[in-house]
């Protein structure tokens, strides 16, 4: 729902699958997760002031705990019955918030493994990135899964005429979808070049996206030497984490790690920063446009259109 470097010491508000929340960290740190309401006028509480592990409204100055509930209400002793608002449970991990807005308890053990972002060196991973999408996020995802679009949308940083002919080959495990391309001997897509030291100009390509239902994603995109072995190459973990807004908005936060990295710090420190600016660009000036088309197209329909469905669709 947010990164954990965004979530300091001032209350933020949020919107989730048409719910309003406020979070906030404790004295300790650790994350809340409120309705973003006061039941006494309604006011956004994501508005008011923290106090130690608590919130104070802004408005008539009631307290709340991090379960919720009224435990002050300011010129009166007793609190009103039933003056609380719902609670949400919330977990940090991976350097996310990461929130359960569902009716059964919560699960922590499935948040999927995002610990390339904590076990390298910063160098290594780039600086986190948010964009709101106008549109839902099963159209984000039907992006993700089927790259076969970097080579047209995205051509000469993400993707060339050489990735579209990769054959697709779609796996299943439990409930995590994998789409694997892989190309021989072809033109190394620009943003793997530049993280890369000379002589990658052409060579063995791997992508793998693993959707996670119901909205996270983890791409693993490399290239080696033409001929070479998958652990003498290089490349990156692309990490996509999108919460519905609304029915028709998205929270979309995304990231990269790098691994077997061969090049030194200080092209490392260029390349961080490049990497942050080449897929942002990719996203909101490339891909964003596209989707949001997508949204209005399907929302201007009479009924919801049937797609012709490709060979990576089935």
């Amino acid at each position: 729902v947010v990164w954990s470097s965004g979530l300091g010491v001032e209350p933020i508000a949020r919107t989730i699958t048409d719910e309003f929340v406020v979070l906030y960290r404790r004295a300790d740190g650790t994350p809340v997760a409120l309705e973003d309401r006061c039941c006494h006028r309604n006011m956004p509480l994501s508005m008011g002031r923290l106090s130690g592990d608590n919130i104070r409204c802004i408005y008539h100055g009631l307290v709340y705990d991090a379960a919720g509930v009224c435990i002050e209400v300011p010129g009166q002793l007793d609190i009103p019955p039933g003056a609380r608002i719902k609670s949400y449970p919330v977990v940090e991990k991976w350097s996310l918030i990461w929130i359960w807005m569902g009716d059964k308890p919560a699960d922590p053990d499935k948040i999927p493994d995002y610990s390339c972002l904590d076990d390298r060196p910063e160098l290594h991973v780039t600086r986190p990135g948010y964009l709101t999408v106008n549109a839902r996020y099963e159209l984000i995802i039907d992006n993700l899964l089927d790259l076969s679009h970097i080579s047209y949308t995205h051509a000469g940083i993400l993707g060339n005429a050489d990735t579209a002919e990769a054959e697709p080959v779609v796996e299943q495990d439990g409930d995590v979808i994998t789409v694997t391309r892989n190309s021989q001997n072809a033109e190394t897509p620009g943003i793997l070049q530049m993280m890369s030291p000379d002589g990658f100009e052409r060579g063995d390509q791997w992508q793998a996206i693993s959707w996670f239902p119901a909205s996270n994603l983890r791409l693993e995109f490399g290239a080696s030497k033409p001929g070479e072995p998958k652990e003498s190459g290089t490349g990156y973990f692309a990490l996509h984490f999108l919460t519905p807004e609304t029915d028709r908005t998205t929270h979309y936060h995304y990231t990269a790690a790098r691994y077997n990295v061969l090049t030194d710090d200080e092209r490392n420190k260029e390349i961080r920063d490049l990497i942050y600016k080449m897929r942002t660009f990719a996203f909101a000036d490339q891909d964003v446009p596209v989707i949001e088309a997508q949204q209005i197209a399907l929302d201007q329909a009479d009924e919801e259109p049937v797609p012709t469905l490709l060979s990576v669709d089935t």
